[in-house]
């Protein structure tokens, strides 16, 4: 392991992320709104901290990163920007104590979205667009970026983009690594504009569409508004946001093929298909349910249960409903969605679809192989066989996010959080979902979360955001073993 080389990366990232505060710094003035002094200072210290860290760790071109040193830079990496992007909340003075800057920071990185904020109108919009753009830099992953920008990386690269992307199995768009990630930033970027032109069209105003296209596209749920998407009561926003969070919740590598006028990419892969009829099968069981319960009109519940399914599916988060008020049945289905999350290659959380996919044609494999003992079946997606090495793979990261996620609830509920919120706060956090029942509702935030929660959950949302085994590595003896 040459943690030298680690260090030097992980100066790069701070480095970058102290220029990219100068851009909210700059929207803070233009407002004049007191926040420019605040990431002024954050910039010129992580800047000075990234420098600092590089010259003196700095290493000769490599064209070679091990998969442990790609782990490392990924989880070193995305610990010291949820450090240091908590640096201007916690000198604006809006956030009392650091755990609290902190777990919002790392929420935003994660595009988990959930909020310790309890008037979000009365921060300044310098800090709210800087809450918004580290969750557009944290949605395509800020490694990834990185490796777009610095070519110099080589074929390493690879390496990062494993351990960072989320899906059970990475593919290349193009030979080099670097090629790829730019192709999935234009892709990003082209979507990202859409929208705000679309926003624009329904009413909002530039800083608001900038700031919630940044929070769409990256499926994080940060709001500038209180009550979320409901503040703008409009059935066009709704659709226009509803829209880009089923987008940003398919795989990009499809998105791509479609502007390479190849729409029938979507059709043709069998998780977007999954992930689309899960999505319509489940907006159709929750309306049916909140229907004459809780709306009056079919329409007025289509239109919430929609919303809301395809936000927590997709782990969106923003709400246009209190669905801690729908009946226990459309709660649990809200709940269950919590786990599902996007397409593998998107920017949704979740253990995604292409896993549950694949777990599902695994036991259906197990249930068949008990009538026909004798037969040899294979699971496959797409007519082609998966390896073991992958449904393993598979299995194994499932159990392990089924068995952090009961051991953090226990914990969470030791701390005197009651039995709801500690489910569902854990739920939201290592899904990267943000609201979640109870206490930390879609009208409520995490504010009453002890501190020690606080950091706990941190860990969850950072867990789910690189996909368990790059954090969790850590903790196995033979990781630190030659």
């Amino acid at each position: 392991m040459r943690w030298a080389f680690v260090f030097q990366y992980t100066a790069i990232l701070v480095f970058c992320l102290g220029l990219a505060l100068v851009v909210p710094a700059g929207v803070g003035a233009f407002y004049a709104d007191g926040s420019a002094r605040s990431l002024l200072m954050s910039a010129a210290i992580a800047v000075f901290c990234g420098a600092a860290l590089f010259l003196t760790f700095r290493q000769p071109r490599t064209e070679y990163i091990s998969q442990r040193e790609g782990m490392a830079i990924v989880a070193l990496g995305w610990t010291a920007i949820g450090f240091f992007g908590a640096l201007p909340f916690y000198f604006s003075g809006f956030f009392p104590v650091f755990v609290d800057a902190f777990f919002e920071s790392v929420s935003g990185f994660t595009t988990t979205g959930a909020s310790v904020l309890t008037n979000i109108e009365a921060v300044p919009r310098g800090l709210l667009f800087w809450r918004s753009l580290i969750q557009w830099l944290g949605g395509m992953g800020i490694i990834v970026l990185t490796i777009a920008i610095l070519p110099f990386l080589g074929v390493g690269g690879f390496q990062l983009y494993k351990a960072e992307v989320p899906t059970p199995m990475p593919d290349k768009l193009k030979p080099r690594i670097s090629d790829t990630a730019k192709l999935l930033w234009k892709v990003y970027v082209l979507f990202s504009v859409l929208e705000v032109v679309l926003l624009l069209a329904g009413g909002m105003t530039v800083y608001d569409a900038v700031c919630h296209t940044f929070t769409t596209m990256p499926t994080g749920g940060f709001s500038t508004k209180g009550l979320s998407i409901a503040h703008y009561d409009s059935l066009y926003i709704d659709i226009v946001i509803m829209g880009f969070m089923v987008i940003a919740g398919i795989n990009f590598f499809l998105h791509y093929q479609m502007l390479r006028a190849r729409p029938l990419a979507y059709w043709r892969d069998p998780e977007c298909r999954f992930y689309l009829l899960t999505l319509v099968v489940l907006i159709f069981v929750v309306s049916f349910f909140i229907n004459g319960q809780v709306y009056e009109s079919l329409g007025e519940s289509f239109r919430y249960g929609a919303f809301q399914v395809i936000s927590i599916l997709t782990t969106t988060g923003y709400a246009t409903a209190d669905y801690n008020q729908w009946p226990a049945v459309a709660q649990l289905i809200i709940l269950t969605c919590m786990f599902f999350g996007g397409s593998a290659g998107s920017t949704g959380g979740g253990m995604k679809i292409m896993r549950i996919m694949l777990c599902v044609k695994f036991c259906y494999k197990e249930l068949f192989n008990l009538v026909h003992p004798h037969s040899v079946s294979y699971v496959k997606i797409g007519g082609k066989p998966v390896s073991g090495v992958v449904i393993s793979s598979v299995l194994g990261f499932l159990a392990l996010y089924m068995g952090i996620f009961v051991l953090c609830s226990i914990v969470l509920a030791s701390m005197g959080v009651d039995f709801v919120t500690s489910f569902s706060a854990v739920a939201a956090s290592i899904g990267n979902i943000g609201p979640g029942l109870a206490l930390v509702g879609p009208v409520g935030n995490y504010s009453e979360i002890p501190y020690f929660g606080k950091w706990l959950l941190s860990w969850c949302m950072l867990l789910g955001r690189l996909e368990i085994y790059t954090v969790i590595i850590f903790l196995v003896p033979e990781f630190w073993r030659k």
